[in-house]
């Protein structure tokens, strides 16, 4: 929700400069689509500046419910993107983001370097965004993730919207993949392992959102489900689905 948000007022207004409050809850986690076995909700608070000549930063951080510790990471990032061409129509970024994670064992990637460019029709009401992902710190990877929206307005008035935002999300990154084989040495069968490196579509998603606003208010309610494909000696996974509910709280500087 708060990419869309800050994305409408970037092209409707000329100058500006604001916070962007908001947290998410979702009703189940999923890593990559996937179903972990472990049945619990996250909250993600956020916070984003943003100013008009392009620059953005923000502070974000996840918390799940079951796992120990429960605020599992802090993500902080700064950036740069602009809107252009005569309608505004298109648009590009630049980020970093550094993580900082509560526990050791989860830092194999500790930065990330991301490039978007986006683009939408005059109405505003159909677009796409295209991002690459260079992740690093112990080991290093990249991803590749499309997003696609449609937006239907249900209801407007002067300081309020009520809007339906359907989204297909599409992912596909770099994984490194353990084979096994059975070979025979010295009369005597051992097994080796080799590990190769594959770029693969991880996981699709679609987005059925719910978005009301109301002067610097938002709120958001909707269902998402997941299709993960299957990478290396994955097998049998199934959708996955959740029910998510943000709210949102703009101040202007």
């Amino acid at each position: 929700m708060e990419d869309d948000i800050i994305n409408e007022l970037a092209a409707s207004v000329k100058n500006y400069q604001f916070l962007y409050i908001s947290t998410t809850y979702n009703s189940d986690t999923y890593f990559s689509g996937r179903d972990i076995g472990i049945d619990q909700y996250n909250l993600t608070p956020q916070i984003t500046y943003v100013h008009s000549n392009g620059i953005f930063a923000g502070l974000s951080g996840i918390y799940y419910s079951e796992f120990v510790p429960k605020w599992d990471v802090t993500t902080a990032t700064v950036g740069f993107g602009k809107n252009i061409g005569k309608d505004k129509l298109f648009k590009y970024s630049v980020a970093y983001s550094r993580y900082f994670y509560a526990n050791d064992i989860d830092n194999i990637f500790t930065n990330t370097f991301n490039v978007g460019f986006g683009v939408r029709n005059k109405k505003r009401t159909v677009g796409t965004q295209l991002s690459g992902s260079f992740l690093f710190g112990e080991e290093q990877s990249f991803e590749i993730a499309s997003r696609s929206f449609v937006d239907v307005n249900l209801l407007k008035t002067k300081n309020t919207s009520l809007k339906f935002k359907p989204q297909l999300n599409i992912i596909a990154g770099k994984q490194t993949i353990e084979l096994a084989r059975i070979v025979s040495q010295n009369g005597q069968l051992v097994t080796q392992y080799t590990e190769n490196e594959v770029f693969d579509l991880i996981n699709t998603q679609i987005n059925l959102p719910f978005i009301y606003s109301t002067k610097s208010f938002d709120f958001e309610a909707g269902y998402n489900i997941n299709f993960p494909n299957a990478i290396g000696d994955e097998s049998n996974l199934k959708n996955t689905g959740f029910f998510n509910l943000s709210i949102g709280y703009l101040i202007d500087l």
